[in-house]
């Protein structure tokens, strides 16, 4: 964000004067996250979200590569692997419990946070591209989180690779040789288990490289801010450090809190017992599901029980799973209302908590079995889901009036402090 009032880095010791010259690495981290780069000055701790995420990928990255010194991508060991890992190796059982709880801390605060940009606006205009990034990591994510939760190669491992690889199968023509080139052969074994661990192992690394472009597009236009207004003054900013340094660290520490209580307490609490079980591939499940986070997105997919026109119902839930996430793509496009936080817009606030609802509930029909009366709920929940995005919220950007806004941020910052202070001495 280049702002003319931003302090410049000017190092004083010889030393970083010498290194400034050399290879200007402070200068950068001061530009990036210190006094030299300003900050929206109204920033709520629904922005420390996005440092959150980086913080669970680092712990994943970490531990990630301890595990892989000790664990066995071969399907007659994998399973002995990881109980070897849980009973044999010093620490073992923490550093596994700490990185499969970590994916799901990870993808907890990146739901939080895309909730965030949808509620904020800020995904729109001058910010599209750091939106269309953060889909990518997002899709990065799901990615490797698939192929990660097959490695334990438990039951629910091996059926899940089962079922979601199998409906690449879906696919006219090319379907099947996709699928059988995906697993290295007709059902998951040791091709398809070494292919899984060498790309959940690169893919982290693939979606660091995504961020660093992400926080680069996000530092062109600068950080949005709850009003939706952008930045006119000085007056409007502070610096990040150390005000937002203060607030970043704040929230990682409840973070930890709350991450160090899952991995110590209940660490099994959001997996599945069967996983537990050696993969068997003659003995199915009674009930296959992938993890929490992909549960909204299975419930789209299991919604279509029919064949419609020429497609089978297969392929139209692959289709539709697929859209689900494309749709996000086009957002900054499908929503051209010029206001861009909901404290502003009250007619899409409403919609926006509906589409919350919309999401909890197909994550509880993606945990339940296939049968009734969850196919019907997750049948309604996903024509909402689809409608919320490319009907109610074309015609709600058009129809909607907004309520006044404030001229700057500051204005509506010493506006927020006056209430209060009336509010006290009422």
């Amino acid at each position: 964000m280049s702002f003319p009032w931003a302090n410049q880095y000017q190092p004083q010791h010889p030393l970083m004067k010498w290194l400034d010259e050399k290879l200007p690495m402070p200068r950068l981290v001061y530009n990036a996250i210190g006094g030299g780069y300003p900050v929206p000055r109204n920033l709520n701790y629904f922005w420390n979200f996005g440092v959150l995420a980086g913080a669970a990928l680092a712990i994943q990255i970490i531990t990630g590569i301890v595990l892989a010194m000790h664990y066995a991508a071969n399907a007659g060991v994998a399973f002995d692997s990881v109980e070897h890992i849980m009973r044999d190796v010093n620490a073992g059982w923490f550093i596994r419990y700490a990185h499969m709880n970590g994916a799901s801390m990870f993808f907890i605060v990146v739901y939080l946070h895309i909730f965030r940009g949808l509620y904020y606006g800020s995904y729109k205009a001058p910010r599209e591209m750091v939106w269309l990034l953060g889909v990518v990591i997002f899709l990065l994510m799901m990615a490797t989180a698939f192929m990660g939760y097959v490695l334990p190669w438990g039951q629910m491992s091996f059926w899940g690779a089962q079922v979601i690889t199998g409906f690449f199968s879906a696919i006219p023509v090319v379907g099947e040789p996709v699928r059988v080139w995906l697993l290295g052969g007709f059902a998951p074994d040791n091709a398809a288990l070494n292919r899984f661990f060498s790309l959940h192992y690169l893919l982290p690394f693939v979606i660091a490289g995504v961020i660093i472009l992400h926080i680069w597009a996000l530092h062109i236009p600068g950080s949005s801010n709850p009003t939706g207004i952008e930045v006119k003054d000085e007056q409007d900013t502070v610096p990040f450090h150390p005000y937002y340094t203060a607030k970043d660290g704040f929230g990682l520490g409840i973070f930890l809190l709350v991450f160090v209580a899952l991995t110590f307490f209940v660490p099994n609490m959001l997996g599945h017992a069967d996983n537990y079980i050696p993969a068997n591939p003659l003995s199915t499940p009674a009930h296959i599901v992938p993890e929490w986070y992909f549960w909204p997105f299975y419930a789209i997919l299991r919604a279509f029980t029919f064949n419609f026109l020429w497609i089978d119902a297969k392929l139209w839930g692959v289709i539709a799973m697929f859209a689900a996430i494309a749709l996000l793509f086009f957002l900054p496009w499908l929503d051209s209302s010029p206001v861009k936080s909901s404290n502003y817009r009250p007619l899409y606030r409403k919609f926006f908590w509906l589409l919350v609802l919309d999401v909890f509930i197909l994550g509880w029909c993606g945990m339940s079995p296939a049968e009734q009366p969850y196919v019907i709920m997750s049948q309604l929940a996903s024509i909402y889901y689809f409608a919320h995005f490319l009907i109610i919220l074309p015609i709600v950007s058009r129809i909607e009036r907004p309520e006044p806004m404030p001229n700057s941020i500051t204005e509506a910052v010493l506006a927020k402090h006056a209430d209060a202070a009336s509010a006290a001495t009422a």
